[in-house]
């Protein structure tokens, strides 16, 4: 089994960037946490991250074919990116939604996903821990799915 995990504009902040809001712990932080756990699970997991929505877009096609689950945290553009909405669509491959904090929680607007009718869940709110969680969660979608 592999896991993408994708990560949109300003994660690359993390640790450095409201940690009130976000934490403390750095992206390069997380994705150790992540691949530990993954370890001991028997999973794959590859990390990307970028600021440029077409390069998230890329990565969603690219994935078909090449992993089972993608999670993403689209971060801003969760809020705004149809083309990320439409990829994710387009591929037909288990998506879950990640967020460190609570989007519902924050300004109205990040209080709606355009990218969460199409993923099959959302983790929201645990901080770090939302990544795990998602990992988690990927291993129960891709074992419902066989």
């Amino acid at each position: 089994m592999k896991v993408l995990f994708l990560n949109g504009p300003n994660l690359n902040l993390l640790g450095q960037r409201e940690p009130e809001i976000y934490g403390r712990l750095t992206l390069a932080e997380i994705e150790f946490q992540v691949r530990q756990r993954a370890a001991r699970l028997g999973i794959a997991v590859d990390f990307h991250q970028s600021n440029h929505e077409g390069e998230l877009v890329t990565w969603i096609q690219n994935a078909k074919g090449n992993c089972d689950v993608i999670v993403l945290n689209a971060a801003a553009y969760t809020h705004t990116s149809v083309a990320l909405r439409d990829a994710i669509s387009a591929i037909n491959l288990p998506t879950i939604e990640v967020h460190l904090s609570n989007i519902h929680a924050r300004e109205e607007f990040r209080h709606r996903s355009l990218i969460a009718p199409v993923c099959c869940g959302q983790i929201l709110g645990f901080g770090a821990g939302s990544y795990l969680l998602a990992l988690e969660a990927a291993v129960s979608v891709t074992e419902n799915r066989n």
